[in-house]
């Protein structure tokens, strides 16, 4: 009798446990009975940041621009169709060919800002508009950046002060007549790379994510990102046939007001005093990534190795030994 009577107890708990499963399960799937949560990332160093999916500017954290921004000539018309490594799209084949072979340029004023990944190109456009009030353009259509202080993104002409690229080759530099060349020391800009295609332009790349695949996804990355970084630095130093300006991105962050006037000059543009000191004043802006220490060194020695030995040849031949 004590037996079945276990039983019995047992059985009438498991049935009431699974009913009341069953009414509580269908109560939270009546719709309009409660709120969609999403989730919400958030990121230390903008407390008040948030995004559901990806880490970028929200309109808490809208730039203060020094003046108005304004495009250098309104006339000219915005190549949104521009596709990067592919300027001349509207030309038939044969006659881009030939513009390219004869080195013309559609565009005898066109400065490209042309850096690897990962460099500090947003953050140069961004001081270069506070301290001019003029756009820059990009060969791109970053819609993060388009909305948040870049309306001219994936405009091309001279109606912007001048345009991101980071593609190299003759056919990367056949637009422009002038360039200004961001180099940036290669261990920071593969990192900063890597950060961003994991957590866009102010976030983090999660320190699982060097551990992926026992660590061979991070080591495929950086020997494939430093030939990029290679490969482009000297393509522009070594044969881009217009002027160009090399700019040390290390210069930028400890002597900012000097490098911005050399660039300045270099663009043949006018300095102004009161722009000047307002860029200065707010030259953090809000795409510089903040600094962030990994528990652990996610290169190895033979990768610090590889890493200076390519610095020091780029380096050198773009005739800075340090």
């Amino acid at each position: 009798m004590a037996l079945q009577g276990w039983r019995f107890f047992g059985v009438s708990a498991t049935i009431i446990i699974y009913i009341g499963g069953v009414l509580f399960l269908s109560m939270n799937n009546i719709p309009g009975t409660h709120p969609k949560r999403t989730r919400i990332e958030r990121f230390a160093e903008f407390s008040s940041f948030h995004s559901p999916r990806f880490p970028m500017p929200s309109r808490k954290m809208t730039i203060r621009w020094c003046r108005d921004l304004k495009y250098l000539n309104r006339e000219l018309p915005n190549y949104t169709d521009y596709k990067a490594g592919d300027y001349y799209t509207a030309l038939p084949s044969d006659a881009s060919a030939s513009l390219q072979l004869q080195g013309i340029a559609p565009s005898p004023m066109l400065t490209a800002l042309a850096s690897f990944p990962g460099s500090g190109n947003t953050w140069l456009r961004y001081l270069l508009q506070q301290a001019t009030g003029i756009l820059t353009g990009s060969i791109y259509k970053d819609y993060g950046l388009l909305k948040t202080g870049f309306p001219a993104e994936n405009v091309c002409n001279s109606s912007v002060l001048l345009v991101k690229t980071h593609e190299w080759g003759a056919k990367a530099w056949a637009p422009f007549s002038k360039a200004i060349l961001l180099v940036r020391d290669p261990e920071k800009a593969i990192i900063a790379e890597f950060n961003r295609q994991s957590g866009g332009h102010i976030g983090f790349a999660s320190p699982d994510r060097y551990k992926r695949t026992k660590g061979k996804y991070w080591q495929q990355f950086v020997s494939n990102k430093l030939k990029g970084w290679e490969l482009m630095n000297l393509s522009w130093a070594r044969n881009f046939t217009g002027s160009i300006k090399v700019v040390f991105y290390d210069d930028l962050v400890h002597n900012t007001e000097r490098e911005l006037r050399n660039i300045l000059e270099f663009l043949e543009y006018p300095v102004n005093e009161q722009l000047m000191r307002c860029a200065l004043m707010r030259k953090e802006g809000i795409f510089r990534r903040k600094k962030r220490l990994l528990s652990f060194d996610p290169y190895t020695d033979a990768m610090r190795a590889e890493l200076l030995a390519r610095r020091r040849l780029v380096y050198g031949l773009l005739g800075r030994h340090d």
